[in-house]
């Protein structure tokens, strides 16, 4: 097994880990909670270090909007970053924030929704913290949309920048937290206001 330092995050790598059962990698989650781990479809383990509380408290605005957004039209379910999903890749991904529309979630088995389950959300959204590195983060959000998301919000606090990713189309940056990002037709009227993420 090897250990690798690529764009802040700690990367294992090795023949045993790409041995892993899903199971066995979730047993793994549990068994080091304070560990903030997600595996690439080649089965590395990404180690990523614990966000700052500006940066969770950004993030928690973003979940806050896209719940207040989904209690009003009650379309899916909300998760935050301790939620994994199980990619088509085989990858197991936390987005800061994402959104699975109801039909979908609904059609997982008890014990599949009890585990990193087997369902690509439609929206992500990622909150750059100062530790993250800008082109990991950048791949992580091109994987999402090759394993079916739709919509994709990377956010940049500090330099004040998103950019919208959407299937078939190149990504799309927006320069300043004064306006309001659209998931649409995606999640039928979520607009996400920038300006309390300053």
């Amino acid at each position: 097994m090897t250990l690798a330092n690529i764009d802040n995050a700690v990367v294992l790598r090795g023949s045993l880990l790409t041995r892993l059962t899903d199971d066995e990698f979730f047993d793994f989650c549990q068994q080091n909670p304070d560990l903030r781990l997600e595996r690439t479809a080649d089965h590395e383990i990404i180690a990523m270090p614990p966000a700052g509380a500006e940066s969770s408290r950004k993030s928690n605005e973003v979940l806050f909007q896209l719940t207040l957004w989904n209690r009003q039209h009650q379309l899916g379910y909300v998760f935050e970053s301790s939620a994994g999903f199980t990619l088509p890749d085989g990858s197991v991904r936390s987005p800061d924030a994402s959104w699975v529309p109801k039909a979908a979630y609904d059609a997982l088995t008890e014990q599949q929704r009890l585990r990193f389950p087997p369902v690509c959300p439609v929206l992500v959204v990622e909150v750059r913290s100062p530790s993250d590195g800008l082109t990991a983060l950048r791949r992580k959000m091109e994987n999402y949309l090759e394993n079916g998301v739709a919509v994709g919000f990377l956010l940049d606090p500090n330099t004040e920048t998103a950019t919208i990713y959407r299937q078939g189309q190149k990504p799309e940056e927006i320069y300043g937290f004064d306006s309001s990002l659209s998931a649409e037709p995606a999640l039928p009227g979520f607009m996400l206001d920038l300006r309390p993420l300053r």
